[in-house]
């Protein structure tokens, strides 16, 4: 079990209750190297110390539903996700046990990012004591965020616009940057050509 700062449990959150619709499919489902993006960015986190990890799907996906738990995942449903990733995020946040004391948030459109990744991750935002923490590739920031429950309650505010982005910018000068050297940090697999630009290099990989 990994701690934060303040000796809280730090869970991974994954929203995959979108329409995915600039991929034209569920991205959850699609598969590198024959896992697909939801066992992957679930594995990354558990296998990056997360004591737990949070899908959050839409009504009616059966197939995400199983996936996720498959992967070892729980499970929360969306009933309206139309606004965007912050309900669902909200829906995690407000299933959270009290000795909780971090997130780290991962979309399922990052399924290159690395266990080791999160770990060095978490570790940065335990020592640092920052409210968030975010990876860097390049002059790039990626995922996963780690919020702590510092910020919670602007996550949670029903007058946020603009959804964790918008926490992430109002808090950027307090936050703990640290460079990375992977790259699936900032590899958000969003389109059609951006899926596959990577089966390619991972078929490039293989040979």
């Amino acid at each position: 079990m990994t701690e934060c700062s303040s000796g809280g449990r730090v869970v991974g959150v994954v929203p995959a209750a979108g329409a995915s619709t600039r991929m034209g499919r569920a991205k959850a489902l699609l598969e590198v190297e024959g896992v697909t993006f939801l066992r992957r960015v679930v594995r990354a986190l558990s296998d990056g110390g997360c004591s737990a990890v949070v899908v959050v799907v839409p009504e009616g996906s059966d197939d995400i539903a199983r996936e996720a738990g498959a992967a070892g995942a729980t499970l929360l449903t969306n009933p309206d996700p139309g606004e965007g990733p912050i309900t669902s995020l909200r829906l995690a946040i407000d299933a959270l046990a009290n000795d909780v004391d971090a997130i780290a948030y991962l979309p399922v459109d990052h399924p290159l990012v690395s266990a080791d990744s999160v770990a060095e991750l978490i570790q940065a935002s335990r020592s640092s004591g920052s409210p968030l923490a975010l990876p860097t590739f390049g002059e790039k920031r990626g995922h996963p965020a780690i919020f702590t429950r510092a910020l919670f309650d602007d996550l949670l505010d029903p007058m946020l616009e603009g959804g964790a982005r918008t926490v992430v910018h109002r808090h950027l000068a307090s936050a703990f940057i640290l460079a990375s050297a992977d790259p699936g940090v900032i590899a958000d697999i969003d389109t059609p050509d951006d899926y596959r630009s990577v089966l390619d290099a991972s078929e490039g990989g293989q040979r």
